[in-house]
């Protein structure tokens, strides 16, 4: 086999990312701008909660320690994918190398998993708070806090490196186009004409240790939870309850329905264009729900960004 055949036989230099829609034209342009609106707001919003988590003492407790990480995680997710997405709607380019997709798909695993296990820790935060008022400030220490968080940052680190190593030495031998927006795992692995079973095990394994075991946790907790309030005997009480632990559980609901719709979704030719939706709203569009939800739904989380504006208003106005 000569060395141009060889290279058929290995890691393309580039791929071709099919996209939302196929590159059709008339579309491109509202989903540059869709696109680009939804990255600013992501931004700006995650990138505000950061600021109110730092700047507010209020908000020094580890419920909101937690949502700094979960916001810090979305705005690195946004800018993993989206930034890419742009570029390609802007300039009709939608090759990427082989390095550069391995490097999307790395840091877009390793986001994903560090999020279930901040969810989990999220969701371990609440059952304290509520189910074990009396131990939870030494069940969660501030050590304890440093401690989950590294754990879920490390953990979504390595076991995406694992993936991404093992998918790496696969051989792509057929077509370079992935129709994805993104460089995914199920839509690289159906390029390859390699033996697959390996990669599959290995990722069924760590799929398990960092998605489904973090949700069954998630999901064990809330159970608790649920009992736990629904024990509380006015109906003041378990509002109030109800109230610390309810924008934490729409964003599990949010980021777990649009996985499961996702990844479980038959790959059949007529839903395509539908799982590429979902996909959309999965990659995209949960990083910028998160901000809204804990903005809108937060009581202190409001009352920090009016403690701060007024601190800063007041800090111009003085100095004038």
């Amino acid at each position: 086999m000569d060395k141009g055949e060889g290279n058929n036989w290995t890691l393309p230099n580039k791929f071709l990312l099919l996209g939302m829609g196929n590159g059709v034209p008339t579309l491109q342009t509202p989903l540059f701008l869709l696109s680009l609106l939804i990255y600013f707001v992501t931004v700006v919003g995650n990138s505000l909660i950061v600021v109110l988590v730092v700047a507010d003492q209020h908000l020094h407790t580890p419920m909101y320690f937690f949502l700094g990480n979960l916001s810090s995680l979305e705005t690195c997710y946004s800018s993993t994918i989206l930034p890419r997405l742009l570029a390609s709607l802007f300039t009709g380019e939608r090759t990427i190398s082989a390095s550069g997709c391995m490097a999307q798909l790395y840091f877009f695993g390793s986001f994903a998993a560090t999020e279930c296990f901040l969810l989990a820790a999220m969701a371990y935060d609440r059952y304290l708070a509520i189910c074990q008022p009396l131990l939870y400030a030494s069940l969660m220490s501030w050590k304890v806090c440093f401690q989950l968080a590294a754990v879920s940052w490390l953990g979504g680190l390595v076991f995406s490196i694992i993936v991404t190593v093992f998918l790496s030495r696969l051989k792509f031998c057929g077509p370079k186009a992935i129709d994805h927006f993104l460089c995914d795992f199920t839509p690289l692995l159906e390029l390859s004409c390699s033996d697959t079973r390996v990669v599959k095990i290995v990722t069924f394994i760590l799929s398990f240790l960092d998605l489904i075991f973090p949700f069954l946790f998630t999901l064990a907790s809330y159970m608790c939870i649920i009992a736990a309030i629904l024990r509380i005997p006015s109906s003041v009480g378990r509002q109030k309850a109800f109230s610390t632990c309810s924008s934490h559980l729409t964003i599990v609901t949010v980021f777990y329905g649009t996985l499961i719709i996702v990844y479980l979704m038959p790959r059949t030719a007529p839903l395509r264009q539908l799982r590429k939706v979902f996909s959309f709203f999965f990659t995209v569009l949960t990083p910028l729900v998160n901000p809204l939800i804990y903005s809108l739904r937060n009581r202190e989380v409001r009352e920090a960004l009016r403690r701060v504006l007024r601190r800063d208003l007041g800090g111009i106005q003085s100095s004038r």
